[in-house]
């Protein structure tokens, strides 16, 4: 059993259809294009689904004839054929390749040669053989499948009608209704449309055309019995269903089609094709042929010579270049696309036209039709129908030609088909712009349109305005507006958007320029637009004498003293050939993005130079950290870096004199000439410590304050002492005067001759204010050293009386705090901060006070001046050099955002240059080479069962709580730092959390003192650190309990002094501190050994207790062991200590950048798997 495809024989016999029909429906089934099929047995009846321009339903007919073999003699389709077609031979062969239908298709008994009977009627129907053929070889089928394959691509053949197929042809008769009545005006009869109907007729035995068998309604029928011609039928077909294409059913069709209302675009295409397909075109009653035109008939006004000097005015139809005199000119097609015409047979002996043959307004004479181009108007058309004649009097001739007709030939072609009238030339408009030009480099501009026709212009505006009449010839101003090209990508105001709203830019009809704009016009676009042809300008106003001018502005920059301590007015002024240039207006332009400035001369120079760029990002700059940003342009005597900067950009005209000394001195690191160390000072300063003396001495000569940030270990305090010594040195010699008085910036704090008879006021924690005593009685012997250790009030103490005679005041920052009132009434010679990020929280009592204390220097003395974020080092800086960033919110939106939250790495670049002037940081290893080694490990503490089950039950409960709250970390901070603390003593010792739990061994503890025993025995003496009192007591018990002597040290010390001198003076392995206590402050270097019970996230705490005994002094290699629990919150805080600790080293000296603050996410992390 052979399948059915495009490929093979048809099982089914399709003797009804065409080879064009067959091959391309067998492509199609090839293709897949058929669907949903469905088969009925009983009835034969096979429906489906067919692709092709749209989807097609389609029914085929299949009958078992006599030789067993299925037929289809007729198909139904919904497509423009209807049937029979392609659509069904794709429908049948799918359904042969459908194993469902096999069985259906298979013929019942093998082929046998039919009867001589059956072959006559066989070609009866078809005129082809129906003989069957013996089975095809493989050759054949091979040629057959090549055949079918292409045969689909070969254009449609013209088939000539067989002889014993009657001709087919399509009958045209003209009607002329009688006159109708019109309710218009005055009412009356009005002549009727004449109307064209045809119909289908055949050719019949005698000759004639016949209507009988074929109409309309039966063309649908026609094919069943093969008696016409195939290709006449199909083309009959779709004329009908062009004719109305909405209209499904076709079977009530009346007898006569009217051409007046055919709806279909292919009508003329049909037309023209007729006689290609065997269909006669002919008239009614005499068989004559009607003609059909090729091309467009052309309508046309006529402008004639009338009476008395006059002109008429009237429609004119040509074909073919021949004027058209029918009597009778009818519209064919709806919507109008082609007009037929027809002159009377036969005159009457009057000469009059003949009447119509017969009461039914029949019409016989020649007939043509002919189409129409699409862009004719219907008022033209409506025009030519009615062949009115408008007569033009003589005294408006003038008006007709100048005005009227140049719009009526955008309408439609005029001639003077008699020559009687000469018409004017035509001549395509001009684009004409005038261009006014103004002061101060000014020039508006205004585009329209002129229309010469003779010896007088018309002028319309650019674009059509709101109710303009006018007709413009649009093609030729699209044209010219196109051929300006784009002049809004040079000058943006000669473009205006479509609709005023959106879309593509368009020309603007006005535009006013000025500055560079107008430079721009007149050296780029005004000469291009001078050359375009059909394009005229004229201008107005004196146009300037541009030019560019190449060399390089002059910058010039200086500084005045204002009365307000610690400011100057900034002088910036460029010129350019000795002319003034407004700095603002630089500023301005640069800001706008602009490339060049337009001087009032006319010259112009390039803004593209790095040094106007630089100088515009350093203005911006100073603005820009000032609370008045509008205000006048000033700069602070703390702000070394930017001026240096500005410096280098143009040159200093004037400088004030405590300016010059004050910047030269900050810009060098010092004076000129150094100074020895003081005499007064019991102590060898190593090189690096003469240097920070040095540079301390020099800040407080002007006045100036400074953050002495060295790394811890340093000898801060000594060099601190260096300079209050030589302050009483040079008070003592008579040397040098008030430091504020030397600055130029006189303080009315104080009296006496000089700073040196006033008291240095030490502010520190109050775990270092006895080291601080001693220190400075070691140091600086001849410095009288008091102590405040209590509360005036407490004491009773006079205040002025206790400072009287004194060089150091040293008190705590609580006690500070607490009895501002007494030190601000005091005079100081300088407030030195230690340890001063105790200050850095802008926004609290201790920082407020250290702010407004009266004093000619502060000095910020820390390690570490920024632990979290940089309005820390925003805090230290307000204090001691209040002029360098003087507004937070503007430091914070300037440098703090975008360096923590974008990583800004050329704003944190320009910060370290900002504070390097007023900031003095050197390192441990770059300035001691002899420091012994500092080795650091961290020991790995695994808990032990109980421990760790106790632990991981408290922290899935905390896990619960606290990940909901992390959303809102400021709302919710005590919480979540609670649930922390819980987590981190958990880690230590579940007792410090759970007293019943005291049964369960500390895994840290055992490690501890399994370190601790060999240190002991080894003679070593170790700082043990905790942040916990509570664990740090349990370390105490423990210790106490093995005998191990110790020495203790935590808030609540009250001999804080002793117990320190008691661990450096005598025999204790083991000095237990809690972290807050006295993780700074202190001089330890008899340690060799540091172990940290329990990290924190803030490395900075770590690094000041390590650098207890880790700092000069030290002789031996320093051991520092941090114990962390494994699979804790104590793993993770390592990470995140790691993480955080780059901010300090990336601010000091580093590149990259990380973000200091604890944020939500670090804490989600904290507490998340």
């Amino acid at each position: 059993m052979t399948q059915s495809s495009a490929s093979s024989r048809l099982l089914t016999r399709v003797a009804e259809f065409t080879d064009n029909s067959i091959a391309a429906g067998r492509v199609y089934a090839d293709q897949g294009r058929v669907s949903d099929i469905t088969l009925e047995p009983e009835t034969g009846l096979l429906s489906g689904k067919v692709a092709g321009t749209q989807v097609y339903r389609t029914t085929a007919k299949l009958v078992r004839e006599h030789d067993g073999v299925i037929a289809c003699r007729v198909g139904i389709c919904n497509c423009p054929v209807r049937q029979n077609c392609k659509h069904v031979v794709a429908l049948i062969a799918a359904a042969e390749a459908d194993q469902s239908f096999t069985d259906f298709f298979v013929p019942e008994e093998a082929p046998r040669e039919p009867t001589f009977l059956e072959t006559l009627l066989a070609k009866a129907k078809d005129g082809k053989s129906a003989a069957s053929a013996p089975a095809p070889s493989d050759d054949v089928e091979a040629l057959d499948s090549w055949e079918a394959a292409l045969s689909a691509l070969l254009p449609p053949t013209t088939l000539a009608p067989s002889a014993d197929t009657p001709a087919l042809g399509l009958q045209f008769e003209l009607h002329v209704p009688p006159p109708r009545f019109s309710y218009r005006g005055r009412g009356g009869t009005v002549p009727s449309e004449p109307v064209l109907n045809v119909r289908p007729v055949v050719m019949g035995t005698r000759g004639k055309w016949v209507k009988t068998g074929v109409s309309w309604a039966t063309l649908g029928y026609l094919t069943y019995g093969g008696a016409h011609d195939r290709t006449q039928l199909e083309w009959l077909t779709e004329f009908l269903t062009s004719h109305s294409p909405r209209q499904f059913n076709h079977g009530n069709a009346g007898s006569w089609l009217s051409l007046n209302d055919f709806a279909g675009r292919n009508l003329w295409q049909l037309l023209h094709g007729a006689h290609k397909n065997g269909i006669a075109l002919i008239q009614t009653g005499n068989g004559d042929p009607v003609r059909v035109v090729e091309h467009n008939a052309k309508l046309q006004l006529d402008v004639t010579q009338g009476e008395s000097g006059g002109l008429d005015v009237g429609p004119m139809i040509e074909i073919d270049g021949v004027p058209v005199t029918a009597e009778i000119v009818g519209r064919v097609g709806n919507p109008v696309n082609g007009l037929f015409f027809s002159n009377l047979s036969e005159p009457t002996a009057m000469g009059g036209p003949a009447p119509v043959s017969h009461s039914g307004g029949v019409v016989r004479g020649d007939l043509t039709l002919a189409p129409l181009p699409a862009d004719v108007s219907t008022q033209m058309l409506d025009f030519a129908l009615r062949k009115e004649l408008v007569h033009v009097p003589e005294t408006a001739r003038e008006k007709f030609l100048t005005q009227f007709y140049p719009q009526l030939k955008q309408a439609a072609p005029v001639v003077s088909a008699d020559h009687s009238v000469e018409l004017p030339a035509y001549v395509e408009p001009t684009l004409s712009l005038l261009a006014a030009y103004g002061s101060d480099h000014t020039v508006r501009l205004h585009w329209e349109w002129h229309y010469p026709v003779g010896n007088r212009v018309t002028s319309l505006p650019l674009w059509p305005e709101l109710g303009e009449h006018a007709v413009r010839d649009t093609a030729a101003e699209a044209r010219l507006v196109a051929s300006v090209g784009q002049p809004w990508e040079d000058i943006t105001d000669m473009g205006v958007a479509a609709n005023h709203a959106w879309g593509d830019p368009t020309l603007a009809g006005t535009a006013a320029l000025s500055g560079l704009d107008t430079l721009t016009f007149t050296e780029t676009v005004l000469p291009r637009l001078r050359e375009l042809p059909g394009v005229e300008v004229d201008t107005s106003g004196d146009i300037a004498s541009y030019r560019e001018v190449t060399e390089a502005p002059v910058v010039t920059i200086s500084t005045k003293a204002t009365d307000e301590r610690d400011w100057f007015d900034l002088g910036i002024v460029i010129t350019l050939e000795g002319q003034y240039v407004s700095f603002a207006a630089v500023f301005s332009a640069l800001a706008a993005g602009n490339t060049r400035m337009l001087l009032p001369s006319g010259a112009y120079f390039s803004l593209d130079r790095p040094e106007l760029h630089q100088l515009r990002a350093l203005i911006d700059e100073a603005r820009s950290l000032n609370d008045n940003k509008d205000g006048e342009l000033r700069i602070s005597r703390f702000q070394a870096g930017l001026w240096d900067e500005l410096a280098q950009l143009g040159i200093v005209d004037e400088q004030a004199q405590a300016w010059r000394k004050a910047i030269s001195g900050l810009l060098d690191g010092g004076p000129p000439v150094p100074l020895p160390t003081p005499e007064g000072l019991n102590a060898t300063l190593r090189p690096y410590q003469l240097d920070g003396f040095n540079w301390l001495h020099f800040l407080y000569s002007f006045g100036l304050g400074g953050v002495l940030a060295d790394d811890m270990g340093l000898g801060k305090t000594v060099q601190t002492l260096a300079l209050m010594c030589q302050v009483k040195a040079d008070a003592a010699a008579g040397v040098g005067a008030d430091a504020a008085t030397e600055a130029g910036t006189g303080d009315s704090v104080g009296s006496g001759s000089g700073s040196g008879n006033k008291p240095f006021l030490v502010v520190a924690p109050t775990s270092v204010v006895g080291n601080w005593a001693s220190e400075s009685i070691k140091f600086a012997p001849g410095l009288r050293v008091v102590t405040v250790s209590e509360t005036f009030a407490k004491s009773g103490l006079n205040s002025a009386a206790f400072f009287d005679g004194a060089d150091i005041v040293i008190t705590s920052y609580a006690l500070f705090r607490i009895d501002f009132a007494e030190y601000g009434m005091q005079p100081f010679a300088g407030l030195i901060l230690d340890e001063a990020q105790f200050v850095k929280n802008h926004q609290s009592k201790a920082y407020q006070c250290a702010r407004k204390l009266k004093a000619p220097f502060k000095l910020a003395v820390t390690g570490t001046p920024m632990e979290n974020n940089l309005m820390e080092l925003w805090a230290l800086l307000s204090i001691v050099a209040p002029g360098l960033f003087p507004s937070p919110k503007r430091f914070a939106e300037f440098y703090q955002r975008p360096i923590e939250k974008s990583a800004d790495s050329e704003l944190l670049t320009k910060l370290r240059a900002r504070v390097k002037p007023l900031m003095l940081r050197r390192t441990k290893e770059a300035v001691i080479a002899d420091l012994p080694a500092k080795q650091e490990q961290v020991l790995e503490v695994e808990l032990n069962p109980r421990h760790q089950k106790i632990y991981q039950t408290h922290l899935q409960r905390e896990r619960a709580k606290i990940l909901g709250l992390l959303e809102d970390v400021n709302k919710n901070r005590f919480t979540i730092f609670q649930s922390l603390t819980l987590l981190r003593q958990l880690s230590l010792d579940v007792s410090l959390v759970d007293e019943g739990q005291a049964g369960v061994r500390s895994s840290k503890l055992d490690v501890l003192f399994e370190q601790l025993e060999d240190v002991v025995k080894e003679g070593h003496r170790a700082l043990i650190f905790s942040q916990f009192t509570g664990f740090l007591g349990k370390v105490r018990d423990r210790l106490v309990a093995e005998g191990i002597d110790f020495q203790y040290l935590d808030g609540a010390t009250r001999n804080r002094a002793a117990v320190v001198d008691e661990f450096k003076n005598g025999d204790s392995p083991l000095f237990l501190i809690s972290l807050k206590a006295g993780g700074f402050g202190l001089n330890l270097t008899e340690a060799d050994y540091v172990f940290i019970l329990d990290p924190w996230w803030n490395p900075a705490s770590e690094a000041q207790a390590v650098d207890r005994t880790h700092r000069i002094g030290q002789k031996k290699n320093v051991m520092v062991y941090r114990l962390v629990a494994k699979d804790t919150i104590e793993e993770k805080v390592m990470a995140l200590k790691a993480k955080k600790s780059q901010l300090f080293s990336d601010v000091m000296s580093g590149d990259s950048l990380s973000s200091g603050a604890l944020t939500a996410t670090d804490l989600a992390g904290l507490f998340r798997d």
